[in-house]
């Protein structure tokens, strides 16, 4: 098999990074739940690595009810404050009562924009932002978008949604394509749009 090169996941040690950055960072999501499952983990990263996050997915899965918001709005005190023995995720209790409290807007969102898709990708005009960097460190870590995303969603009542995370967010489901140019799918990710979440 022909060596690809990637933006990250590219030491042997790294196959779920690399499996992540093949499959999802950067391609464009039109699914609500898969969107959802993004903001609660983006929010989850805040301080960590994002393949400290990775590896505890199906933890998180397993705890947030296969991040179905409306099962997560109405999750109780006792099974939040459970999760905080629980070694499958990240146990700090900011964040994780912070996933109930954002389900709620996340629905109240839905209920007003008919989707959370639709809510969302208006802020970048239906059309994902190409970038051409070279190497990371010329990208920004936030943007003018992500700086009104990241106001609106705090105005109406989330938490963990600060710029830099947001803008993370953005990247992650491919509102924004930051793939380096000399990355395999630098051409092909916006070819590559789903709306069903498969993995």
């Amino acid at each position: 098999m022909p060596h690809k090169t990637r933006c990250f996941g590219n030491k042997p040690n790294q196959t779920l990074y690399a499996q992540y950055h093949d499959t999802e960072w950067g391609t464009p999501s039109h699914c609500d739940q898969h969107l959802f499952e993004m903001l609660i983990l983006e929010g989850a990263q805040a301080g960590l690595s994002w393949e400290t996050i990775l590896k505890r997915r199906e933890g998180y899965r397993k705890a947030f009810h296969n991040f179905d918001p409306k099962k997560v709005s109405v999750m109780t005190d006792p099974e939040l404050e459970a999760l905080i023995q629980n070694p499958e995720i990240i146990r700090n209790r900011l964040k994780i009562y912070s996933a109930r409290q954002n389900a709620k807007v996340f629905l109240e969102i839905q209920k007003e924009f008919s989707s959370f898709d639709t809510y969302l990708w208006g802020f970048v005009q239906n059309k994902p932002i190409k970038n051409h960097w070279k190497n990371f460190s010329e990208a920004p870590v936030k943007t003018t978008e992500s700086d009104a995303l990241s106001k609106d969603l705090k105005k109406r009542g989330m938490n963990f949604v600060g710029s830099t995370i947001i803008h993370a967010f953005m990247q992650a489901v491919g509102m924004v394509n930051d793939h380096l140019v000399d990355c395999w799918k630098y051409d092909k990710a916006n070819q590559n749009a789903y709306k069903k979440y498969m993995f």
